[in-house]
């Protein structure tokens, strides 16, 4: 497979997640569908992180049995199992410590002229806690965007690497396999929106933040095979993705229906399994 049908076909992957993107405009959703379709997200969010940890683990697996073999130095296996650590931790406290900075201060909340200021602007107040609640859950999706692409700029590296390799009948299926499953992490990225109806213009943000790695990782995978980097990308997904999963759970706890809820992230997590078998069918 040469490069130019391989950066392409990388593209048409990483691109199938708009398919879910345009689910967040939808206003006729009551708050029983909302809370049915941020857990769904959850549960592929879930499968998703399952699914890199694994892959960051076979890394640090692979390198120990080649010490063990004395194929591998020590020094190189400790070094994955720091980058697994440090990778992991910058996705999710790193996302935490990022989000702190970026909430807006809250107003005081007892005595003095700023709680009358406030008491005689209740409307502006209300307005504004409202833009304020409206811009978070947007950073929440965006927030889940990045992690979900930096999950599938690992994909594209398999691609690539596959590709270069001419292991076509693979890097085909891996294509289809991962097309099929960015197309629900569409819905993992609105799910959590809840009311809030996002421009056609973030959605178009999200899905290139979401989308794109995919394709930019089959030019690097093509180009460069590194495990190191490889396990970097798997360690700050499932760290940003684990905490994304918290968001979204602490998020969707007040609206209630909890049954239902659980139920869909069984859902979500049986359809990642499912759109999962093919690369595992195909051999990836």
């Amino acid at each position: 497979m040469s490069f130019a049908q391989t950066i392409v076909l990388g593209a048409l992957a990483g691109f199938t997640i708009f398919l879910g993107l345009p689910v967040g405009r939808l206003q006729l959703l009551g708050s029983k569908a909302r809370v049915a379709l941020a857990m769904f997200a959850v549960g592929v969010l879930a499968f998703i992180f399952v699914d890199v940890m694994s892959n960051g683990l076979t890394i640090v697996n692979d390198a120990l049995h080649a010490y063990k073999s004395d194929r591998q130095s020590l020094s190189y296996v400790v070094w994955l199992v720091v980058l697994l650590a440090g990778g992991f931790a910058a996705g999710s406290a790193g996302l935490a410590v990022l989000e702190r900075r970026m909430r807006p201060a809250k107003p005081p909340i007892a005595g003095g002229a700023d709680t009358a200021a406030i008491g005689a602007t209740e409307p502006e107040a209300l307005v504004r806690e409202l833009d304020a609640a409206r811009r978070r859950a947007l950073r929440v999706g965006l927030t889940i965007a990045a992690a979900i692409g930096v999950h599938n700029f690992a994909e594209g590296l398999a691609i690539g690497v596959s590709a270069r390799a001419g292991a076509i009948s693979l890097a085909t299926v891996l294509i289809i396999g991962f097309a099929l499953h960015n197309a629900t992490e569409g819905f993992g990225i609105v799910g959590p929106l809840g009311d809030v109806r996002p421009s056609w213009g973030w959605i178009g943000l999200a899905g290139l933040i979401g989308g794109g790695p995919t394709f930019l990782g089959s030019i690097v995978g093509y180009a460069v095979t590194s495990n190191p980097l490889e396990l970097a990308f798997y360690a700050a997904a499932g760290g940003a993705i684990l905490y994304v999963i918290g968001e979204v759970w602490n998020g969707m706890r007040r609206y209630g229906h909890r049954e239902i809820g659980l139920l869909m992230v069984s859902a979500g997590f049986i359809v990642g399994v499912l759109t999962d078998l093919i690369v595992t069918y195909g051999g990836g």
